[in-house]
């Protein structure tokens, strides 16, 4: 028995010893955030005052703030207060995060075309992003947009948006006719965002859109109609896994975003206009090359459902998958994107960046009314290699002014220059 009571005792002043060993947090601070509220910052941190000290823990929560739009960088550093107790101070280096945008192009018809926006990326400094842009193709467009990612928790938010788009669409119809249709889709969206961790983000919503294309100008084939027009109410989704460390220009990691569109109800019998479901994912790697080099990758896969009409869901486009080959080219039914290029850094001082880039995009589309085996068909293959400049600015949030130069390879291959704020990818 005695022996029994000593080791019992023996166990509790272990287990008080272990206890006494614990580091514990009292003090977590965060500095150098102007605008960003410290109280959502440590809403969205981790670590907590009264926590274990967790070197995981605490780098995970540096990760986390590099990733905010606010946030251009993120260090800490740990005080140590005396008896087993520790203060935990995160520094925040800020982004300017209103953002003016500007892309510049041709339209269909040959007519100037541009797009205009501004957003807040850190609207009442929570992480929210509010804005809009205004665009000429021919016809005037426009949207709004808000979303909250954290409102109504930590990790689940909201968005909204309308837009009311105007847009010169060209369409291929099978003899070789290109028909103009004066394009005119008004939608509303609203969606839930839940975030797990910041690894794994989802996306759920609603879309509820008209959409009308009336007859500009063409070659006007028997098959091709004056006008059509369909209501839909569609299902929205993503799902993000992000994998991407950021120190301000330079990108390292993996990441994945699939997105799809799923019909749930139409009013309207018109076929030509109507997708069943839409998907695209796409999977970006990037690496590290020496101090200034940076080796940036992205696969796209997509799949419209709707593979016999000419109102095909996916454009080949400058601005969204192959620089140089022009504006609104060409429509598919599957698509398989390949980009990849060297970015180096050719000056930085302060808050100035001067990058350069040499890259290829390449493709491959299932044409309208075609099968799968369009996409091993070399007549449905674009290859496009370019080079261009980027001037950025390190303090503000994704402001790359960047100017691309693509060349086609092959019989009426096209080239052009393709301008745009913001990396391609």
């Amino acid at each position: 028995m005695k022996k029994i009571v000593t080791a019992c005792i023996f166990i509790v002043l272990m287990s008080l010893g272990a206890s006494s060993q614990d580091k514990i947090i009292a003090v977590v601070s965060i500095e150098g955030n102007d605008r960003t509220r410290t109280n959502f910052l440590k809403r969205l941190a981790f670590v907590k005052e009264g926590a274990i000290l967790d070197s995981v823990r605490i780098a995970s929560d540096v990760r986390r703030f590099k990733l905010l739009p606010a946030v251009a960088s993120a260090d800490y550093k740990i005080n140590n207060l005396g008896d087993g107790e520790f203060e935990i101070i995160y520094t925040i280096v800020e982004n300017f995060a209103i953002i003016p945008g500007l892309n510049i192009s041709n339209a269909p018809n040959g007519d100037f075309a541009f797009r205009t926006s501004i957003f807040d990326f850190n609207f009442l400094g929570r992480n929210q992003i509010i804005g809009g842009f205004y665009s000429r193709n021919v016809f005037d467009s426009f949207g709004v947009y808000w979303e909250a990612p954290n409102l109504l928790t930590r990790k689940l938010g909201i968005g909204l948006n309308y837009q009311n788009n105007v847009l010169l669409e060209p369409v291929f119809f099978d003899n070789d006719a290109t028909v103009n249709y004066k394009f005119n889709t008004r939608a509303v969206e609203i969606k839930m965002q839940y975030e797990h961790n910041f690894h794994n983000r989802f996306e759920l919503g609603l879309n509820i859109s008209a959409q009308e294309y009336d007859f500009d100008n063409g070659d006007e084939p028997l098959e091709a109609p004056l006008s059509l027009g369909i209501d839909t109410v569609a299902v929205i989704g993503e799902y993000e896994y992000n994998g991407i460390n950021i120190d301000y220009q330079y990108q390292s990691g993996f990441r994945s975003i699939l997105s799809y569109n799923v019909l749930l109800g139409s009013n309207g019998d018109n076929d030509l206009l109507r997708n069943a479901f839409i998907g695209r994912n796409d999977f970006e790697y990037f690496k590290r090359v020496g101090e200034r080099g940076n080796w940036a990758n992205r696969l796209s896969v997509a799949y419209a459902s709707n593979s016999t009409t000419p109102f095909a869901a996916l454009i080949v486009d400058n601005q969204l998958n192959i620089r140089g080959v022009g504006n609104s080219v060409d429509r598919g039914s599957a698509a398989v994107v390949f980009n990849t290029e060297y970015r180096y850094t050719l000056y930085e001082k302060g808050w100035f960046v001067l990058q350069s880039n040499v890259f290829v995009d390449t493709g491959i589309w299932q044409d309208p009314g075609g099968n799968l085996g369009d996409l091993v068909s070399a007549s449905n293959n674009r290859v496009y290699p370019g080079g261009g400049i980027r001037f950025i600015h390190k303090r503000i949030f994704n402001a790359v002014f960047r100017l691309d130069y693509g060349i086609g390879l092959g019989d009426n291959a096209t080239s052009g220059i393709v301008f745009g704020i913001g990396q391609y990818f």
